[in-house]
């Protein structure tokens, strides 16, 4: 192989494999991250949240806690339940409007 194709090649897997890391949104680090059911008991359902995967099920973000925050956020939630993945690295989940 050349230099051109095994840089081409180098190319396409970097950008295969790349994570992206994501910005909190203003307001983002108020958002609660939970488990238990107790916590969300007497609040608003607001709607659905799903950290991005890539193919292999994996988060497709380095940050996955901050982009299930930020969802929340633009939901206008200020908790965000975990349904699927851990409080580190939550896969999907609840947005909720606490008092």
């Amino acid at each position: 192989m050349n230099t051109m194709s095994l840089l081409v090649i180098f190319v396409v897997l970097v950008s295969i494999t790349a994570c992206e890391t994501v910005t909190p949104a203003p307001g983002a680090e108020k958002v609660t991250i939970t488990k238990v059911g107790y916590d969300v008991a007497n609040c608003a359902v607001l709607g659905n949240i799903k950290v991005p995967l890539n193919s292999d099920g994996q988060s497709a973000v380095t940050n996955p806690d901050v982009e299930f925050k930020n969802q929340a956020m633009g939901l206008g939630g200020n908790t965000a339940f975990v349904t699927l993945g851990t409080l580190d690295f939550p896969k999907t989940g609840i947005a909720y409007r606490c008092p």
